[in-house]
């Protein structure tokens, strides 16, 4: 009986361990024609990723209009605006959806863009910033390269 319990046991965590490497490496995707992997997403879920990415645009325009201008605390708030706080409204199940080097690149994004919102306050230097944000945008050519969005059929 006890051997009948491990096996159903060892067949269980096989399973959980199958489902979790879906969720967290994999994610719901799809090759597409040139390369990339296609995001399956619901229409609700790509819009929700793509006002992130327009978000994304917006904070740069101002960080280069303000760093321009000399205006380091106006950079530094545009640059929070998109920074970690931003991912509070994310839906865990938008984020099961994501293959782990997505998740990365945008962890990783917003994570930098609270670093250029520090350096601007404490630094004040627009050069700095500026370097910052042509690091920074290497982040969003790589996903570009790597994703496209796909609404999947539902």
């Amino acid at each position: 009986m006890c051997r009948l319990c491990w096996i159903v046991l060892s067949l269980l965590l096989l399973v959980m361990a199958g489902v979790a490497y879906k969720v967290v490496v994999v994610g719901s995707v799809e090759e597409t024609p040139d390369g990339r992997q296609a995001l399956l997403l619901t229409r609700a879920e790509r819009n929700l990723v793509l006002a992130e990415m327009r978000g994304f645009l917006v904070a740069v325009q101002a960080i280069v209009a303000a760093t321009n201008d000399e205006k380091m605390e106006a950079a530094a708030e545009a640059a929070a605006r998109v920074g970690m706080a931003a991912q509070t409204d994310i839906p865990p199940g938008l984020i099961a959806k994501l293959p782990l080097e997505f998740k990365k690149l945008g962890f990783d994004t917003h994570r930098k863009f609270d670093a250029l919102a520090l350096d601007a306050r404490q630094l004040g230097d627009p050069d700095h910033t500026r370097e910052q944000l042509a690091a920074l945008m290497a982040n969003c050519l790589a996903c570009h390269a790597a994703y496209s969005l796909k609404v999947a059929d539902q």
